[in-house]
């Protein structure tokens, strides 16, 4: 059954998840080298970010790819 609350929640959760694979491809790109951004002045190690970025990125798509699937649900 197609409920307009069912909608907006789905929405809301694939907005979360294409906001996550985002946030962790920025992460990525940064922990890799190709931004300009030090993180070790901050007191992180780049397998740190590498690690919190790979996660965020899989998870995200993930979640926006379940919700996606079920859009017409």
């Amino acid at each position: 059954m197609n409920n307009p609350s069912n909608r907006n929640k789905r929405l809301a959760f694939m907005l979360s998840g294409i906001t996550d694979a985002v946030i962790g491809a920025i992460l990525l790109l940064m922990g890799f080298g190709f931004l300009p951004v030090e993180l070790t002045k901050y007191g992180l190690e780049n397998w740190h970010v590498n690690l919190l970025g790979a996660l965020m990125f899989i998870i995200g798509v993930g979640t926006f790819a379940y919700n996606l699937s079920r859009w017409q649900e």
